[in-house]
């Protein structure tokens, strides 16, 4: 039950890049570039709320806060899956985004406080665990869905929500809150928004109109000076949106650069291997998810023998192995990418190792970050850690569009080769942040004498 956030969150993302299409069918709309806010609005909203979505679950209860956000995860559900219009859809995929921006720090807590003391690691694990289940279900559940119609795939949220809300409602204790009861900076998670926002709108637009003209060019403005005021508030709030004390753990500040360069990696990855099999080979909904399964597939096994590696070889370097390994899976379909494609010999290959990095990187970077943080910042550390990632999808969801925008003279071809290029370079660059996740060893001081 506590799981349904991961569950839900790893379930939507993969369910919905493999129904984009049909949904665009469904809408009466062709522009990725609008499409993409689908994916990107749920994002953007998601990594803004995070973290200060946490500080209020701590204020006012975490069953409380658990209720509040499956309730307005499940309602927003309910209404994307009614909507007709993209901009309304759009609308309620942002009610999605805040509603789990509560349910998913509410439902950590609760683990941490009910789990038995000697079954908080294990209990914190499955939970972590139930998105590598959803991401394995996800493409073939969405594909079967969208046959019906593509309003399923969000219509399946509701059966889950319901059943874990009256499962909470009775089971769940009450819980503690935090004696802190100040409120975190609102204003800064609304200034998060909007840099984000406008720089995905400026990256996606751009094609469109024109990189140097005003539009483009208010939106790449409008969002830094967003982020800046962001960070000013950041600096001097007493409960800021992103704590920038925390930045100043070496392994930490790695992990976040390497989170958000692997994010936007896998989703130029992801959406674009699900864009090419629909839209260049005219794959079925449902021939398509059970063409990306495969990789997901891999990720739940890979993250068990990660764990087993970290007990022996340094957590930077498997971390960095990983990321290598899904650079090098994206790396054999792009070089494979400009001719007549066979799936079995020139995807599935490619597409099964870089199933195996995910599962060896994403978990190792997202548990090592806050290693070496402050029991008492340990939370906070971890949304800030999401916040990253989701930021990264954002980026890389943006520079697909614009990639495949700019179709040049080679055709589609051209532009998914280039794109999953792209991914592979910006995977390379995490796994080389990741080497920042081996904490130093200090050499030991010679006794005097």
């Amino acid at each position: 039950m506590l799981a349904t956030s991961v569950f839900l969150s790893a379930l939507d993302a993969f369910i919905v890049n493999v129904a984009l299409t049909p949904i665009g069918q469904g809408v009466g709309e062709t522009s990725l570039s609008r499409l993409s806010w689908i994916l990107n609005g749920y994002a953007i909203v998601y990594a803004a709320l995070l973290v200060p979505a946490g500080r209020l679950v701590d204020r006012y209860g975490h069953k409380a806060g658990f209720l509040l956000g499956l309730g307005v995860f499940t309602a927003a559900s309910l209404g994307a899956a009614v909507s007709g219009d993209l901009w309304v859809l759009v609308g309620f995929r942002f009610l999605q985004a805040a509603g789990a921006a509560v349910l998913t720090p509410a439902s950590l807590g609760l683990v941490l406080t009910t789990a038995p003391p000697a079954k908080v690691t294990r209990h914190v694990q499955i939970w972590a665990a139930s998105g590598s289940l959803a991401a394995a279900a996800g493409p073939v559940v969405g594909g079967l869905l969208v046959q019906v119609a593509w309003q399923w795939i969000f219509l399946l949220n509701l059966p889950i929500g319901i059943l874990a809300l009256t499962m909470a409602v009775r089971l769940l204790p009450a819980g503690r809150r935090s004696p802190d009861t100040r409120l975190p900076d609102l204003l800064g998670g609304a200034l998060l928004v909007v840099a984000i926002g406008a720089l995905a709108l400026g990256l996606v637009q751009g094609p469109e109109w024109g990189w140097t003209t005003g539009p483009t060019l208010a939106a790449f403005t409008l969002s830094a000076t967003a982020l800046m005021l962001c960070l000013r508030r950041s600096a001097r709030h007493a409960v800021p949106v992103v704590d920038l004390i925390l930045l100043r753990d070496r392994v930490f500040a790695w992990a976040n650069i390497a989170a958000v360069l692997f994010y936007a990696a896998f989703a130029i990855q992801l959406l674009g291997i699900t864009l090419w099999l629909q839209q260049v080979w005219h794959w079925s909904a449902i021939e398509t998810g059970l063409g990306v399964a495969p990789g997901p597939a891999m990720v739940f096994m890979a993250a068990a023998l990660g764990r087993r590696l970290a007990r022996h070889v340094p957590t930077g370097t498997v971390a960095a192995t990983g990321a290598a390994l899904v650079a090098l899976g994206t790396a054999w379909v792009a070089l494979n990418a400009r001719g007549p494609l066979d799936y079995a010999a020139d995807i599935l290959p490619g597409w099964l190792v870089a199933g195996v990095g995910v599962g060896l990187a994403l978990p190792t970077i997202i548990s090592s970050a806050t290693s070496g943080l402050p029991k008492d910042r340990g939370a906070t550390g971890s949304a800030i850690v999401a916040m990253a990632g989701q930021v990264g999808t954002v980026l890389g969801v943006s520079v697909l569009v614009v990639i495949l925008a700019a179709t040049g003279s080679g055709g589609s071809a051209h532009s998914f080769s280039l794109a999953w290029w792209t991914s592979a370079g910006a995977m390379a660059a995490s796994g080389l942040a990741a080497l920042g996740l081996t904490p130093r060893r200090h050499p030991p001081t010679a006794a005097a004498g």
